[in-house]
C-alpha cells in the first residue's frame, strides 16, 4: 500500500496513472539515501498494484535531477571500499527496479538531468523532454564514471554518441538528446506534464500482462542466441495466448468491443 506521505518525493494516483515528483528542489532534486529508500519503496508497492498502469516521474521546481547530494558526497570521501559497494548498490537497486518494473514508465524531464539524474533517462521507457532540459553525464569531471547507469543509457543509444558524452562529461540540450536517442521526444516546457499524462494514457488501452511481458523481453533477449531466444520466445507467446487476458483481448476484437481493461 502506498504510504500517505514521503519526506523526498511526493505523488498523485489519477485513473490509474501515478505520477510522482522528486521532491528537494532546494537541492536540484539532488538524491541521497531517504530518496533511494523511498523510490524503492514505492516502486515496489506499485509493482504490486492492480490499480496503477502506468507511471511519470518528474521533478519538482527547476530541475529534474543533479544526482547525488553533495552532502552525501562529502560522506563517500571517506568511506571504504565495502562501503562503497554498499552504497552504490542502493542506487542500482533504483535503477534496476524502473528498468523491471511491470508498468511503463515515462521520465518527464522537466530541467537539469545531471550525473545520477542521468539513471532516470536510461532505466525509464519512454523519456519526454522539455525543451528547456538539460542533461550531462559529468562523472567524469570529479574523476569518476556513470558506472552504474551505464548499462541503461547504453541500451538507449550507441557507442559512438555515448563515447563523446561519456568520455568529455559534456552538457547538452534536449535536440542532442532527441538525436542520440536518450530521449523520445521534445515538447514545450509548459505542455510537458500534459504531454506526458496524454502519452501515458496510451498504456490504459494495451493489457497490463502484455505490457509487462514486452518489458521483460528487452530485459531477456538481448542477452541470448538466436536458438535460446527461439524456445524462449516461443513459449513466452503459446503461454500469453492461452491466459486470460489474451483470451479476453482477442474475443473482445472479433467482437468489435473494449476488452475489460479498458474503461
Amino acid at each position: 500500500m502506498l504510504k500517505n506521505t514521503y519526506e523526498t518525493i511526493r505523488f498523485n494516483l489519477d485513473s490509474g496513472i501515478i505520477t510522482i515528483w522528486l521532491n528537494r528542489p532546494e537541492v536540484h532534486n539532488a538524491f541521497n539515501a531517504k530518496m533511494l529508500e523511498e523510490m524503492v519503496d514505492i516502486l515496489a508497492e506499485i509493482d504490486k498494484s492492480d490499480e496503477i498502469r502506468a507511471v511519470i516521474i518528474t521533478g519538482e521546481g527547476k530541475s529534474f535531477s543533479a544526482g547525488a547530494d553533495i552532502n552525501w558526497m562529502k560522506e563517500m570521501v571517506g568511506y571504504t571500499y565495502e562501503e562503497n559497494i554498499e552504497d552504490s548498490a542502493m542506487i542500482a537497486k533504483l535503477f534496476y527496479g524502473i528498468y523491471t518494473l511491470k508498468k511503463p514508465v515515462i521520465a518527464a524531464i522537466n530541467g537539469a538531468a545531471i550525473g545520477g539524474g542521468m539513471g532516470f533517462v536510461g532505466a525509464s521507457d519512454i523519456v519526454i523532454a522539455s525543451d528547456r532540459a538539460k542533461f550531462g553525464l559529468s562523472e567524469v569531471r570529479i574523476g569518476l564514471v556513470p558506472a552504474v547507469i551505464s548499462s541503461y543509457v547504453m541500451r538507449k543509444s550507441n557507442e559512438g554518441a555515448l563515447k563523446e558524452l561519456f568520455l568529455t562529461g559534456m552538457r547538452f540540450d534536449a535536440q542532442k538528446a532527441l538525436e542520440v536517442k536518450l530521449a523520445n521526444y521534445v515538447v514545450d516546457h509548459e505542455k510537458l506534464l500534459d504531454f506526458a499524462m496524454e502519452f501515458a494514457k496510451k498504456f490504459l488501452a494495451c493489457g497490463p500482462k502484455a505490457v509487462a511481458i514486452c518489458k521483460e523481453l528487452f530485459h531477456k533477449v538481448p542477452d541470448m542466441d538466436l536458438e535460446t531466444a527461439y524456445d524462449h520466445t516461443t513459449e513466452v507467446i503459446a503461454k500469453l495466448r492461452v491466459s486470460d487476458e489474451a483470451q479476453e483481448g482477442m474475443k473482445a476484437f472479433l467482437e468489435k468491443r473494449k476488452p475489460n481493461w479498458q474503461k
